[in-house]
């Protein structure tokens, strides 16, 4: 049987995370930069340079589509076939222009690529560098959805169970591209109710937001 997705709404993580504006004052350990991947902000955190935004893209680096899947049974056929999906959350175009898309798994591990040029999913080390970069689970959480730029939203997931749509204003959760099993991959997460950085891995089939971190 396929490993479920660890349920992590009563685990870490707190109130409504929100993008920062051009004119925010960031931290000393941060500083923005101008569009720099396909439109997208940017911002340097420490060593790493990241989008300050979730990513929105129905095609692959090399212009292909990837297939967007609005029902249920689409979603789960993605998962029987290990193919790539994406879903706009509830299907609603405006959530993907605040939030991104949501994309399974092997979305971010197809050899056509995600990210743009010069760009990749974060692993599961890089992920855990940035939370370093920040002092840390405690002191991460409130940095990432204020004061450096990196512009933390709650996004949401489209969960393995049943291919539904959960926890949008409540939690965000990214990929790795680090996986953990056959069937399970890592993820971090900020819940708004505890305040702290999640780290977990779930079900490939689940949905999720991406960031993209420069090469």
């Amino acid at each position: 049987m396929k490993t479920k997705l660890s349920n992590i709404t009563a685990c870490t993580i707190s109130a409504l995370l929100f993008t920062l504006s051009t004119t925010t004052l960031f931290a000393q350990d941060s500083k923005t930069t101008p569009p720099a991947a396909n439109g997208y902000q940017t911002v340097t955190i420490g060593t790493q340079q990241w989008m300050s935004e979730n990513l929105n893209v129905g095609t692959f680096r090399n212009g292909k589509p990837i297939p967007e899947a609005k029902t249920k049974a689409q979603w789960k056929a993605a998962y029987k076939n290990e193919a790539a999906a994406w879903s706009y959350y509830n299907n609603d175009p405006a959530n993907g222009k605040k939030y991104g898309r949501l994309y399974n798994w092997y979305t971010v591990n197809d050899q056509r690529g995600l990210c743009p040029k010069g760009w990749h999913v974060p692993t599961d080390k890089e992920w855990r560098t940035l939370i370093s970069s920040l002092g840390g689970k405690g002191k991460a959480f409130a940095k990432m959805k204020t004061s450096t730029g990196f512009g933390a939203l709650p996004g949401g997931e489209r969960l393995y169970k049943d291919a539904g749509f959960y926890k949008k204003e409540n939690i965000g959760f990214w990929w790795s591209s680090t996986k953990n099993d056959k069937w399970n991959a890592w993820y971090h997460a900020l819940h708004f109710g505890y305040s702290q950085v999640g780290r977990d891995n779930g079900g490939m089939n689940t949905g999720f937001s991406v960031r993209c971190v420069k090469n």
